[in-house]
């Protein structure tokens, strides 16, 4: 109640005292107090700035600087535009931008060691073909260098992985060139029947992929002697005890050996690869053949008609004709 009372009389009090403040320009509050003396400042006049205005838009501005058009609902963004290229130096023309170039890759610890001291193995690019086919770190096998820098040819070339080719060498070099020096001769050429090739085993549909579908295979058909002679390693008629040589080396040294008897299809040749098995699983067949005879046996001779009757499981055998 007290709080309303103070505010109304706030509101009554007399204001002319306050007015009359402003007309004679000095603070006279009454009993408010005096907070200056003398007189106030007057206020100085506020004075219109000059704010220069824009040039008025030329006439023909329009005709000389198109608008550029609406873009159309649903059409895509226009690209901005790349800056321009820095000029050449003078007396020089620019270059044309070169695609970005593949590093090759470092040669493999096997490319380093199958030198030219060994073998004629020029490196081929990889092959990546269809259904698994190819393989990396790949050489074609021309010849193979013995430790007399004789060169054996390798004919015709195979394409083979760099550690396939190194067992090949290596093989030749040390097992079969002292065979052919026991024969009083020297070799001169390795008869292949085939190396890399994109097929399932024995090329039967459904199989699975072929060593020789992964460069991993060499089938072998013989050698070639500098004498002319030849060494076909699945001839019968080859000195047994050399074949049998022959077989030993070769399923010492490679994982998968077949030959004659072990299908039909190596009867003219022996395959050889470094296929990789569980346990290091190896298979080796191949039978070295005995010669077929020169005349074929007779056949036994007819049954006497008066031979007595042939037992068979203790009781006569009857004749066919019944005699």
């Amino acid at each position: 109640m007290v709080t309303v009372m103070a505010v109304l009389a706030l509101f009554c009090a007399d204001l002319r005292p306050a007015a009359a403040f402003h007309r004679s320009g000095r603070w006279t509050w009454g009993t408010w107090g005096e907070p200056f003396r003398g007189q106030m400042r007057p206020r100085r006049a506020v004075r219109a700035a000059k704010v220069p205005l824009p040039r008025p838009r030329p006439a023909d501005l329009a005709s000389k600087v198109p608008l550029p058009r609406p873009r159309p609902a649903g059409a895509p963004k226009a690209e901005p535009e790349q800056p321009a290229a820095a000029p050449a130096p003078p007396g020089k023309t620019p270059a044309a931008e070169a695609p970005p170039v593949a590093v090759p890759a470092p040669p493999s610890a096997c490319r380093l060691a199958l030198t030219a001291d060994i073998a004629v193995a020029p490196s081929i690019p990889d092959i990546h073909g269809s259904n698994g086919c190819g393989g990396t770190d790949l050489v074609r096998l021309e010849a193979i260098v013995l430790p007399d820098k004789h060169k054996v040819a390798v004919v015709p070339p195979a394409t083979l992985r760099c550690t396939m080719a190194t067992a090949i060498a290596d093989w030749v070099r040390t097992d079969i060139a002292p065979l052919a020096a026991s024969l009083d001769s020297e070799l001169a050429k390795l008869v292949s029947l085939g190396s890399y090739s994109c097929r399932t085993f024995n090329s039967i549909a459904g199989a699975h992929l072929s060593e020789h579908g992964r460069a991993d295979a060499l089938d072998v058909r013989g050698f070639e002697f500098a004498d002319g002679r030849s060494f076909v390693l699945t001839d019968r008629n080859q000195p047994r005890d050399l074949r049998e040589k022959v077989k030993h080396s070769v399923c010492a040294r490679f994982t998968t050996v077949l030959g004659p008897d072990s299908d039909w299809y190596h009867e003219e040749h022996v395959h050889l690869d470094l296929m990789q098995r569980y346990n290091n699983y190896r298979i080796c067949q191949w039978d070295v053949l005995d010669p077929l005879p020169a005349i074929a046996p007779l056949l036994p001779a007819p049954r006497p008609a008066d031979a007595p009757p042939s037992q068979v499981n203790g009781k006569d055998h009857k004749r066919i004709d019944g005699k």
